[in-house]
């Protein structure tokens, strides 16, 4: 009778707490194993992207700095920006300039005849249209190639005069030496070699240059923060080169 009834109890033992458990675990180990291929696949197209951004950015970096390595010029000269119109003031009929060095321009020229030199402005701002014309149709009517007409004017776009900052200066006493070499002989050049610096003023072509030709009448002013932002690079170059 004890066993019956002890038989009775084991029977009547509830299981499904049990069962139940074994259910769930069936479904999360289903839930894990449907899941993980997914997971898998995620996780490798995240990796892959994160890889080709990264290489991405190296390239883009790459690229972005390969401007500072290179100065962009052409047959020696730098490129320049053409300055705007209302930036440039009139010193003498038909010869215009940046408005920064006027005061500085029209100071050492007083100055100058107060010593007994008489300086003479040929050219100051030209366009690049201007430039244009000068550069190809002397090359054309001379027959030279790019690289010779180059040493002695510069393709449009790429000349000091085009910034309004560049001045051609000649000796009133030496008119025959205007855009000459032998303007280095003439008491103007001198005068200019000693005290131009007081004004701003930089010989622009010296012996020195490899590409362009010597030019002792072609100035340029560094008397502002414009001027000097647009000559840096020109000065760096220089700086290097004597390295």
């Amino acid at each position: 009778m004890r066993k019956k009834k002890h038989a009775n109890l084991i029977k009547d033992i509830p299981t499904a707490e049990r069962r139940y458990l074994n259910q769930d675990y069936l479904k999360f180990k289903k839930y894990i194993l449907f899941s993980v291929p997914f997971l898998m696949l995620f996780l490798t197209f995240s990796g892959l992207r994160l890889l080709r951004n990264s290489k991405f950015n190296s390239f883009a970096n790459t690229y972005i700095q390969i401007p500072n390595n290179h100065d962009q010029s052409i047959l020696g000269h730098l490129p320049y920006q053409e300055i705007s119109n209302e930036k440039l003031v009139v010193i003498e009929p038909n010869i215009k300039v940046h408005i920064d060095m006027r005061e500085s321009l029209l100071k050492m020229r007083e100055d100058a005849r107060k010593d007994g030199i008489y300086l003479v402005f040929l050219s100051g701002y030209r366009s690049i249209n201007l430039q244009k014309d000068i550069f190809y149709s002397l090359k054309s009517m001379r027959n030279q190639i790019a690289s010779e007409r180059a040493r002695v004017s510069a393709p449009p776009g790429y000349s000091e005069h085009s910034t309004g900052f560049a001045i051609d200066i000649g000796d009133a006493d030496k008119r025959d030496t205007d855009f000459e070499v032998q303007f280095e002989n003439t008491n103007a050049f001198r005068w200019l070699k000693k005290n131009a610096a007081k004004y701003h003023f930089k010989l622009s072509f010296n012996q020195n240059n490899k590409n362009i030709d010597y030019e002792p009448w072609h100035w340029r002013y560094e008397g502002s923060i414009e001027a000097l932002k647009v000559f840096e690079t020109s000065n760096r170059n220089l700086k290097n080169s004597k390295k």
